[in-house]
């Protein structure tokens, strides 16, 4: 019995996953935490349950460090340490820092947060399933989303998402693992992002995109926030 609980447990540990380095026009960083601020999971790989928490927000272990520098228009990649290796959507949030803020330590409280990308499930063809075929992030080892291109230059916090719905049949079951990158976008546009929310704020336990259903199968689903930026 020892010897199975222990086998659960490194299975459970083997399965949850961090986002600690960035992919800068194909390139990934050489070290973790070069430009996305170290998280809480940084050794444990867990994620974050309650999204009333303020760890919904960067998960930050500590302020940031340094800033990678994109340009608008560009493809930004996030690597999961090892993989996602959940099923479940993965979206994007960017929040300009103010002009002369410390882009270490700005919280990022308050209505600053658009979404500017969302890997979400595949629809259309009858129920959705728990594998590759409804969630083409599932296993991947970088995520990726288009920098928009009208988005005014500037620093921001680029904040990654991965939504694991597998254990979700009920309201505080779904994980979230999340980090904050920091980031200069150069050649941006005059675009108005929004619309903003905050985190904590922009989600609630019981949203549906937070939970799953495996009976009665679920045939539809809409991941939680609001609608990307299209820029």
């Amino acid at each position: 019995m020892r010897f199975l609980t222990a086998l659960l447990l490194a299975t459970t540990a083997q399965a949850h996953y961090r986002f600690s380095k960035l992919v800068i026009n194909g390139t990934p960083e050489a070290a973790e935490w070069t430009s996305i601020r170290q998280t809480k999971n940084y050794q444990a790989n867990f994620g974050v349950t309650s999204v009333s928490s303020a760890d919904i927000r960067c998960f930050q272990n500590k302020a940031g460090t340094g800033t990678a520098t994109v340009a608008a228009g560009d493809t930004l990649g996030f690597v999961a340490m090892a993989s996602v290796s959940h099923f479940g959507p993965v979206q994007f949030y960017m929040a300009k820092v103010p002009d002369g803020a410390n882009i270490n330590t700005w919280e990022a409280s308050g209505n600053v947060w658009f979404k500017a990308g969302s890997i979400s499930a595949v629809q259309g063809n009858g129920p959705l399933t728990s594998d590759e075929k409804t969630w083409p992030a599932y296993k991947k080892s970088v995520v990726e989303f288009q920098i928009p291109k009208n988005v005014p230059s500037g620093k921001y916090l680029i904040r990654v998402e991965s939504i694991a719905l597998h254990q979700a049949q009920s309201a505080g079951g779904a994980q979230i693992y999340l980090s904050c990158a920091q980031v200069e976008v150069t050649g941006g546009g005059n675009g108005k992002p929004g619309p903003l929310v905050a985190f904590p704020g922009a989600y609630q336990a019981n949203d549906p995109g937070l939970i799953w259903s495996y009976y009665p199968v679920a045939t539809s689903y809409k991941a939680p926030g609001p609608a990307v930026w299209e820029g």
